[in-house]
């Protein structure tokens, strides 16, 4: 690893760099034998399957051998930045008394790389003159946060800024969907189906779709933040223009080859798998929808 690495800038900084990384989000996490996790694993220890080199030595079968929840983990970033930025390059495997800090430095940089792809994400929906200002103000005070050593980010009260931000995101999905939808913010909806539900320009924020039926439908501009996307059916599903809409949440998700995405993200490749399976049904008419 390079003592002196270079930082890549804007929406490249946000996307997990594996290969910049020291594995952290196998070490740092606990993992609970679950639907999620195979196996039981203590925070700060090394799972099984972390090569010496910090790869993954089971990541292309990660959801047949029973952990899928590290296959839908993104780190926003965080694990590259700690790795090359905070710590220099230095390898937890060489200096391992640095584990403990370099852990404590991840667990902040997380919520705080997160918190700026949804900054960065609020301020392309072009919200008004007042509105970006406060976005952009927020975007550089959280990132100038990340490039703190280990003590500074050891005092850093990310629940404060989270409550700092949320409003803001919120503000500018609800400019972005006006005239708004249906407000299902916060809705326990597991396992529903919505196939015949209008969800365009939906207020979806923090809804749990765990399992819910999402065939065919369109969520233009539907807000979708912090939305639990588990085992959601999107297979049809127009999400183009979905407000807030993150890789991990498609990863979480099932979905086929018609599902419609935004140019910005992944097809995940296990969808591949049910793009044969018929869509029985689908949402109100797509005729005439804004773009």
């Amino acid at each position: 690893m390079s003592t002196h690495p270079t930082q890549p800038s804007g929406s490249t900084r946000l996307a997990a760099d594996c290969a910049r990384c020291f594995g952290l989000c196998c070490v740092v996490p606990a993992f609970a034998a679950s639907a999620d996790f195979a196996i039981d694993k203590p925070a700060g220890q090394a799972c099984p399957n972390l090569r010496p080199d910090h790869g993954c030595g089971i990541h292309t079968t990660l959801r047949e051998r029973g952990f899928v929840g590290c296959a839908v983990f993104d780190c926003f970033g965080a694990g590259q930045q700690v790795a090359q930025v905070t710590f220099g390059g230095r390898d937890w495997r060489d200096a391992p008394e640095t584990l403990p800090a370099m852990a404590e430095a991840f667990r902040v940089l997380r919520p705080l790389h997160e918190l700026l792809w949804y900054l960065t994400e609020a301020v392309s929906l072009h919200p008004s003159a007042e509105l970006r200002a406060e976005l952009e103000h927020a975007r550089a005070e959280i990132a100038g946060l990340t490039e703190a050593d280990p003590t500074r980010l050891r005092a850093v009260d990310v629940d404060a800024h989270r409550a700092r931000v949320n409003p803001l995101l919120s503000r500018a999905g609800d400019a972005a969907r006006a005239p708004g939808g249906v407000d299902r913010r916060g809705a326990h909806l597991l396992g529903v189906d919505l196939r015949r539900t209008d969800l365009r320009r939906a207020n979806l924020r923090g809804a749990l779709l765990i399992g819910a039926d999402l065939r065919g439908v369109d969520l233009a501009l539907a807000d979708v933040t912090g939305a639990d996307l588990r085992g959601a059916d999107l297979r049809g599903a127009d999400l183009r223009t979905t407000l807030f809409l993150h890789q991990a949440q498609l990863d979480a998700a099932r979905g086929d080859a018609r599902t419609d995405l935004p140019g910005t993200l992944t097809r995940p490749a296990h969808w591949t798998a049910l793009a044969l399976t018929p869509v029985r049904a689908a949402a109100p008419s797509r005729r005439g929808r804004r773009r």
